[in-house]
């Protein structure tokens, strides 16, 4: 099934780190937010990164990643997909970043999971020309209970770059 990415990028001007993942879930385009699955530990997550208290709204995650610098959008545009499956994507259209990077202060880019980096590098890398860094899947997917604390450790590098 043919899939358009529906959300706008979050970030301001002085976003310092960008964060892409390939495609919005099925969930997340139905409420219309990022990482919007309830068993997805994205926003978990970061709040033991940051050490605290993000919040269940959108206004209040939009906040928080204001106030740290961060930029959230994904790599795709457009794909072939089934159901919420990365492995499944198919003719992947990418997102056009350069308008976002040259309104911002971003010099690195993390992806979520090992799809969106892939994706990054085949259709992205090229233009941007900012390495990406790869972080381990946030989803309910491919992300197995009892992985909390490694998920912290591999997004702790985030930090070093926004405070």
């Amino acid at each position: 099934m043919q899939v358009n990415h529906s959300l706008k990028p979050i970030y301001t001007k002085n976003a310092k780190v960008l964060i892409l993942g390939s495609m919005p879930s099925v969930t997340s385009r139905k409420l219309g937010f990022y990482y919007a699955h309830p068993k997805n530990r994205f926003w978990k997550t970061l709040e033991q990164v940051y050490e605290e208290e993000i919040g269940p709204t959108k206004n209040e995650k939009i906040a928080f990643l204001k106030r740290h610098n961060i930029a959230l959008f994904d790599v795709l545009k457009s794909c072939d997909i089934v159901n919420s499956s990365d492995q499944s994507i198919k003719n992947p259209i990418p997102n056009d970043l350069l308008p976002l990077l040259k309104d911002t202060q971003i010099k690195v880019i993390f992806t979520t999971g090992k799809k969106a980096y892939q994706l990054y590098q085949k259709y992205s890398y090229p233009s941007t020309h900012i390495k990406a860094i790869s972080l381990p899947s946030t989803s309910p997917l491919y992300c197995p209970k009892g992985i909390e604390e490694k998920l912290k450790e591999a997004y702790k590098q985030i930090r070093k770059f926004t405070d």
